[in-house]
């Protein structure tokens, strides 16, 4: 489900001693232990766990283990329990595993159609309204999913935003 460019089955490895200041473009699987400081556009990103990338993330797949400042925008994204991500998170498949830290929202994408990505910049809370109380369809998958593993940016109980009132949206600022 990647992009066939890499039919030689080559990629480029960033060892955890290099840093690197500029956007990076690569059509293989790229491979980051160290630190980049700029946006990163690949064909399969895999981040290692003691690696750092400030900037924006553009991969058909990535795996994330270490910390991510800035959105990232993957078809299929894979969010380690050692990542920390602090940015918006745009997605067509997403797993993450329990443990990980997500500060940002999570919108999925279906391909072809703009509606999920409209449904995250429609909410005028910017956070309690966006968990489900504002939305009409039923889109439970990617909601109770990050809720349910504790580490969506929204309040932590999905099923109290419909019962409560402004106490639970008070543990997100």
């Amino acid at each position: 489900m990647s992009k066939s460019n890499s039919s030689s089955g080559s990629f480029s490895v960033l060892g955890a001693d290099v840093t690197i200041t500029g956007n990076i473009s690569a059509s293989t699987e790229l491979h980051i232990d160290g630190t980049v400081e700029g946006d990163i556009d690949c064909a399969s990103l895999v981040q290692g766990d003691g690696s750092q990338i400030t900037g924006e993330v553009k991969a058909d797949s990535a795996r994330l283990a270490g910390r991510v400042d800035g959105s990232i925008h993957a078809k299929e994204l894979v969010i380690l329990r050692s990542a920390t991500i602090n940015g918006d998170v745009h997605y067509e498949a997403l797993t993450v595993e329990q443990g990980a830290s997500v500060q940002g929202r999570f919108a999925p994408r279906e391909a072809g159609t703009p509606a999920p990505a409209n449904t995250a910049s429609s909410g005028t809370g910017s956070g309690s309204d966006a968990q489900g109380t504002g939305m009409g369809s039923p889109s439970s998958s990617s909601g109770s999913t990050t809720a349910d593993l504790g580490i969506s940016p929204f309040a932590a109980d999905s099923g109290a935003a419909n019962d409560g009132e402004k106490s639970t949206s008070s543990n997100y600022y």
